[in-house]
């Protein structure tokens, strides 16, 4: 359960991070997934993400203090498709620096929209999570948008692209913000890495 969560800082450099005191859980994903909204819904705070309709919009790292023992980290997306190519490049290589050397990244989030077929840009970045060896979980989000039939046929294709890479599947996750939906499991898996990385 989230008693308290606040906005620390927003950095446009790794160096700039607050320091490693805390573990971290990171959320990222293909531009306009619903990241800023996801955030919102686990913190119960509506405004303490910015949400837009417009892709690409969080450019910085934002580092959220929860429960003053761990920071939720909203990264910037990949795949954009609305900023010019000098961003999405920078935008890759800030996520990527990030993600390689922060030593209190506990799992990193990995959000996929559930109503579309697999993504090339998901399952590459994905794949070059397993390359380096970093922990990570998907949410499947806006589960609400589409028929379960449409959801579990998109969900066994996605599962299908991974396997031909991968031996395994990752913790998985299904949210719904219009439906409170998939929070509690999200948050349960957090508060469990945390009571291990604290023992």
């Amino acid at each position: 359960m989230i008693k308290n969560a606040e906005f620390i800082k927003s950095s446009a450099k790794v160096s700039d991070c607050p320091d490693g005191k805390y573990p971290e859980f990171a959320f990222t994903g293909r531009s306009n997934v619903g990241k800023s909204s996801l955030i919102n819904f686990l913190t119960q705070r509506k405004k303490l993400a910015k949400t837009s309709a417009t892709p690409g919009k969080t450019k910085l790292i934002n580092h959220f203090l929860v429960n003053d023992s761990w920071y939720l980290v909203d990264l910037p997306g990949y795949g954009y498709a609305k900023v010019s190519k000098k961003e999405r490049s920078g935008f890759g290589a800030l996520i990527e620096k990030y993600i390689l050397e922060r030593k209190n990244l506990l799992t990193l989030f990995v959000l996929i929209d559930v109503n579309i077929p697999p993504q090339s840009s998901d399952l590459s970045f994905i794949n070059w999570l397993g390359v380096n060896a970093v922990p990570f979980s998907i949410i499947y989000t806006k589960t609400d948008k589409s028929p379960q039939k449409n959801v579990s046929q998109n969900l066994k294709r996605f599962h299908n692209e991974m396997l031909k890479t991968w031996e395994t599947l990752p913790p998985e996750f299904m949210s719904s913000v219009k439906k409170k939906a998939g929070g509690e499991e999200i948050l349960k898996y957090v508060e469990e890495l945390v009571v291990k990385k604290v023992v």
